[in-house]
């Protein structure tokens, strides 16, 4: 099963870092789906920040992991478009779960 944790402030409900880890195996390893979504919307988030927001998130990767701690940027408007990113990737993840929520898992905690 793939788990994806958002962690976010519990004074704003800012999304301050992700984790994803696991493999669905919903089918063969390259044939598999849920896999491939779930690491195209992970990844394809990761990049859509650094191009469009122009900030590179310290990242860390590697087979079925991915994680990340997403910095406040010191420009309001910067910050808020990592986050409407960050936003969406968790809608995206949210939309693959219902479909197929067998093979993924949506946690959220809270910090504060």
């Amino acid at each position: 099963m793939i788990t994806v944790t958002f962690v976010r402030s519990a004074a704003n409900r800012r999304i301050v870092s992700f984790a994803v880890s696991g493999h669905a195996d919903y089918a063969k390893r390259g044939r598999d789906i849920v896999c491939a979504g779930v690491s195209a919307v992970t990844v394809g988030t990761v990049n859509a920040i650094e191009a469009v927001a122009g900030v590179a998130l310290p990242a860390s990767m590697r087979d079925g992991w991915v994680q990340s701690d997403i910095p406040t940027q010191a420009d309001p408007s910067v910050d808020e478009r990592v986050q409407l990113l960050l936003e969406g990737m968790a809608v995206m993840i949210d939309t693959i779960q219902q479909s197929y929520g067998k093979y993924v898992a949506i946690q959220e905690q809270l910090v504060e």
